[in-house]
C-alpha cells in the first residue's frame, strides 16, 4: 500500500491509523489514509538494437516487438497493472516508470510507436546498467532476438532474479533466420555495423543450423536454471499465439 492523505479522525477509526507525529504537532488527531498498490507491476524492456531490423518477408522483428509490447500494454493495464517501459541498444535509451492511468498507456503507445533501430548493443552489459533503476520487484517483460554473449547475458539476468523479479522473455525470430532458405549466391550484410560477406550458403548451411541449435539450447537450459520464462516468437506468428502464451504462463503462477 502507498500513502494517499491524512483525515480528521471520526469516532471508530482504528486508533492504529492515528498519525502520532501529527497530533504531537496540531494537538488534532488525524488518520493516516492509504491506497493499494496494483496486482503487478510490469516493466517491458524493448531490444532496439539494428538486428531486429531484419525482415525476410514483410515485418521487421522490432515492428513485430513493438506491437506485441503495446498488446500487452493494453492488456495489463486494462486489469489495472502498472506498465512502464525500457528501450536500449547499446545503451539505455528511454526508462519510463510503471503507471497504470488512461494518460500512461498513451505515453507507452506513443513511445513504441516512435522507438527507431540503433545500431549494436551489449545486451549483458545494457541489462546489469538497468539492474539498480528497478527497485521494487515486479514483472520483466523482455523482448529481444538476444544475439548477444550468453553467458554475459544469463549473469545479468541472475541479477534482475536475485533481486526477485519474475522475467518472461519473447525471443523474437525472422523465420528465414530458424530456416535459412538461401539457395544461391548470397551477399550478407550486417545491420549493426558496415560489414558484409559474399557467401555460397549451400557451404554454410548445415554449420549454421548447428551453431544456431547450440545458441539456442545454451539459452533454454540457462533460463531454466534462473528460473526463467523463455518464450519462443516467430514473426510470421499471430499476436494472439503470443498473447496466449503470455496468459498460459502467467495462470500457471
Amino acid at each position: 500500500v502507498e500513502f494517499r492523505q491524512h483525515r480528521q479522525y471520526v469516532p471508530g477509526d482504528e486508533i492504529r491509523h492515528l498519525d502520532w507525529k501529527v497530533f504531537g504537532k496540531s494537538d488534532r488527531f488525524y488518520i493516516r489514509e492509504y491506497e493499494e498498490e496494483t496486482n503487478l507491476r510490469a516493466t517491458l524492456i524493448l531490444d532496439s538494437s539494428g538486428s531486429m531490423a531484419y525482415a525476410s518477408d514483410g515485418i521487421s522483428k522490432h515492428h513485430y516487438a513493438c506491437r506485441l509490447a503495446a498488446c500487452l500494454s493494453y492488456l495489463m493495464m486494462q486489469q489495472a497493472d502498472g506498465v512502464g517501459l525500457v528501450t536500449f541498444d547499446k545503451k539505455l535509451r528511454q526508462y519510463i516508470p510503471p503507471r497504470t492511468t488512461p494518460k500512461h498507456l498513451s505515453l507507452l503507445l506513443n513511445t513504441l510507436e516512435k522507438t527507431k533501430i540503433g545500431g549494436e548493443t551489449d545486451i549483458g552489459r545494457v541489462f546489469s546498467s538497468l539492474v539498480p533503476k528497478l527497485h521494487r520487484r515486479g514483472l520483466l517483460i523482455i523482448f529481444s532476438d538476444l544475439f548477444c554473449d550468453v553467458p554475459a547475458l544469463l549473469k545479468s539476468l541472475a541479477h534482475f532474479r536475485h533481486s526477485h523479479h519474475e522475467i518472461v522473455i519473447f525471443q523474437i525470430w525472422d523465420r528465414a533466420e530458424l530456416d535459412f532458405p538461401f539457395d544461391r549466391w548470397t551477399r550478407f550484410e550486417s545491420l549493426e555495423d558496415e560489414a558484409f560477406h559474399l557467401i555460397d550458403p549451400a557451404h554454410v548451411k548445415k554449420n549454421y543450423l548447428k551453431k544456431l541449435e547450440e545458441f539456442r539450447e545454451q539459452l533454454k537450459k540457462g533460463c531454466h536454471r534462473h528460473k526463467i520464462d523463455l518464450v519462443p516468437i516467430v514473426t510470421d506468428q499471430p499476436y494472439a499465439d503470443a498473447l496466449a502464451r503470455y496468459l498460459s504462463l502467467r495462470s500457471r503462477r
